[in-house]
């Protein structure tokens, strides 16, 4: 009698034959592995070649960025120095807070909206999707001039929020892509739990957060990886909103630093290593419920 570890076992296992299989790879051969394992090097070259370069040069006194090496030649704190003289722990702070704040409006926001799309039918529920569709397909660039007005002058209130914080959490407060997540999340979950919530006098509110959300973790993870780097990684946002420098993130401060010709490229790669450690952070502590998220409708049963 199979147990249901045994079970499990078996369906991973069905699984990654049949993704083998998708892939072209035959199973047990020989030379399909050594093509992947080459395959595999080239991807980890290419990925992991950057990072590598940012890493060593961030700690090297004299760094060379064409040369790829795996330590550097004079180990010094000197670049941290200079960045530190630019200011550079600053604008990290500020990127840190806004990415923090925005990250926790956009998951609230599409929490909601997306139970909304996923458990609700009102009419014009299609138009809404397509609107949110739609904002996914304009670049930053086009909503950059419409946006910087808006900011000026918000809507119904007719107050100005540009130069202050909340002109750059206010945009990324509310994310198509994790609105979306989470409603095709949502709508997969059956409702007859949802029914039985109801029955035994559970509000809509204690449905969402009792029921729906802790089945929702994959999801809410991948959310959270992806908004958080889209937040992080925000440069136009910033040049647009900030009417100071002093407001700056800390991917608009790497630019300065490219061109300040007094800083040199040992300042600029340690502010890239640290523009990089909290989204390595985040992927890391993320990684499962992101897999399971991203898998979760590839397995049944």
């Amino acid at each position: 009698m199979s147990t249901p570890a045994l079970r499990k076992k078996r369906r991973q296992t069905s699984v990654e034959g049949t993704l083998d299989t998708a892939f072209g790879w035959a199973v047990g051969d020989t030379r399909s592995m050594l093509v992947r394992a080459v395959l595999c090097a080239i991807l980890l070259f290419i990925f992991a070649g950057p990072i590598l370069t940012i890493i060593v040069g961030a700690f090297d006194l004299n760094p060379d960025p064409t040369a790829l090496t795996l330590w550097p030649h004079n180990p010094s704190l000197e670049n941290f120095r200079v960045a530190t003289g630019r200011g550079i722990w600053g604008y990290f702070a500020n990127s840190l807070f806004i990415a923090g704040f925005g990250l926790t409006l956009q998951i609230a926001v599409a929490v909601t909206a997306g139970y909304a799309l996923a458990r609700r039918k009102f009419y014009g529920q299609t138009v809404v999707l397509g609107v949110f569709l739609a904002t996914m397909m304009l670049p930053e660039e086009v909503v950059a001039v419409p946006l910087a007005v808006v900011l000026g002058d918000l809507p119904l209130l007719g107050i100005s929020i540009r130069g202050t914080v909340f002109a750059i959490i206010l945009p990324v407060a509310a994310s198509a892509f994790s609105i979306l997540v989470m409603a095709a999340f949502m709508r997969d979950i059956p409702e007859e739990i949802i029914e039985a919530a109801r029955i035994d006098g559970a509000s809509e509110f204690r449905i969402l957060v009792q029921v729906i959300l802790p089945m929702c973790l994959p999801a809410l993870g991948v959310v959270a990886i992806f908004g958080f780097n889209g937040i992080w990684d925000q440069y136009l946002l910033p040049l647009v909103a900030a009417n100071r420098t002093e407001d700056y993130t800390i991917t608009v401060i790497l630019r300065s630093l490219r061109a300040d010709v007094e800083v040199g490229t040992g300042a600029l790669l340690a502010g890239a290593f640290l523009a990089l450690i909290p989204s390595l952070i985040v992927y890391l502590l993320l990684q499962k419920s992101l897999v399971r998220g991203m898998t979760s409708g590839a397995i049944k049963g």
